[in-house]
């Protein structure tokens, strides 16, 4: 099968384990990576099912963040051409696909929430006009550049019985096809017949007595386990010129913080009119902190400069797809309601009982931002000076975003 590019974003492990997810079912995914991976990192891509990781150590890739990545998936695959190249949607992952499009003579595809194989190519399923439509669509030309919005996206690790398979080549071969249930039973029946198990004693002498000592002695399953476990990509250091137009921009000053991407957060805590001042924005953010989630505000307050223009969710600024979306002092505007009615739970807070954002919301509470939310912080400082006993640790736990 041929390979599908997929472009790791910095400090975005989640959002590439979902690409891989999907890449998995069009071809072999190999990994574009801008700087050298880490031992962590190539274990969480391998075990996801990236075979191949290209990595590029130079100092473009953290000065010209975007224009650097695309020269990178532009070497590649004149290098090789592969069956599709992935890119987590966003501010950034859309410039980047839109240049490699062009640059590729290719198709773009946007708002892309799954992938499947077709008889011509991959077949990319998307959300259209606000999540309203589903429209399945196909790139007729060229190489498919598809961005995928990953936060809509069902991560899966990659079969275990595959990577096995490519870590240990000489363990597959072993057992006759014929009898495939007798050999893995026979490792673990030693010739000395067990009272236990005396179904498995009477088929033993039909397998041959060469196959025994080749096979491993141990379980069937812990085998598979220790190997997709220890099986990493390969690391293909990809050395490269970087043309001078790629320096053209260039970075003069870093801020102390940059935001998190909104496209792509589980949590989002946003404000609105109704949290009445820059102060009381604060509010916001104190409990988008509280939540591990991204603050963020509606046309109103963007235009009051309460926050900046890229964390504004509505129809023209960002929509977005979170787990959790909190609304605190938004009426909910059909401009508003556009960018965030596609969210796994809607909690509403607002002081006019009959706001159209209450038609939306799962929760909702009338009230004063300023009460309710300070009662809810205290909630939640509560809950976590006496935690809840019984809550199951293994539910999700997600990576860096």
């Amino acid at each position: 099968m041929a390979e599908v590019l997929v472009l790791a974003g910095p400090g975005k492990t989640r959002a590439t384990c979902a690409l891989l997810t999907l890449a998995r079912r069009i071809g072999t995914p190999a990994v574009a990576l801008g700087g050298p991976p880490d031992a962590k990192t190539a274990a969480a891509l391998g075990r996801f099912g990236a075979t191949t990781i290209y990595s590029v150590t130079a100092p473009e890739m953290d000065r010209h963040p975007v224009a650097a990545r695309v020269e990178l998936l532009v070497h590649l695959a004149h290098r090789d051409p592969p069956a599709a190249i992935l890119v987590a949607s966003g501010r950034d992952g859309l410039e980047i696909a839109g240049r490699v499009a062009v640059r590729l003579d290719s198709g773009f595809l946007s708002d892309v929430i799954d992938v499947t194989a077709g008889p011509d190519g991959p077949v990319a399923t998307q959300s259209v006009q606000g999540g309203a439509y589903l429209v399945e669509s196909r790139v007729v030309r060229g190489i498919p550049i598809l961005a995928v919005r990953t936060e809509q996206v069902t991560v899966v690790p990659a079969p275990s019985t595959p990577t096995a398979d490519r870590a240990a080549p000489a363990t597959p071969t072993v057992d006759p096809p014929t009898t495939p249930a007798v050999n893995r039973v026979t490792p673990a029946t030693p010739p000395v017949d067990p009272p236990a198990t005396p179904a498995v004693n009477r088929v033993t002498p039909a397998t041959p007595p060469v196959d025994m000592p080749t096979t491993p002695p141990a379980p069937p399953a812990t085998p598979a386990v220790n190997r997709a476990l220890a099986a990493t990509p390969v690391v293909d250091r990809v050395r490269m010129t970087f043309p001078e137009s790629v320096r053209a921009v260039r970075l003069i000053a870093r801020g102390p913080t940059r935001p998190r991407d909104l496209s792509t957060a589980a949590v989002i805590v946003a404000g609105g009119r109704g949290v009445g001042s820059p102060e009381g924005f604060g509010l916001v953010r104190r409990l988008a902190a509280a939540l591990d989630g991204v603050a963020a505000g509606s046309h109103a307050a963007a235009e009051q400069g309460w926050c900046p223009r890229e964390m504004r969710v509505d129809q023209v600024g960002t929509i977005v797809h979170p787990s959790l979306y909190l609304a605190l002092g938004i009426s909910g505007s059909l401009r508003h309601r556009t960018g965030m009615h596609g969210a796994g739970t809607i909690v509403a807070v607002d002081s006019d009982p009959d706001a159209p954002i209450f038609r939306l919301s799962d929760l909702g509470a009338v009230g004063d931002v300023h009460q309710v939310v300070p009662e809810l912080l205290a909630e939640i400082e509560r809950r976590r000076a006496h935690p809840v006993i019984g809550v199951d640790e293994n539910e999700v736990t997600d990576e860096e975003e």
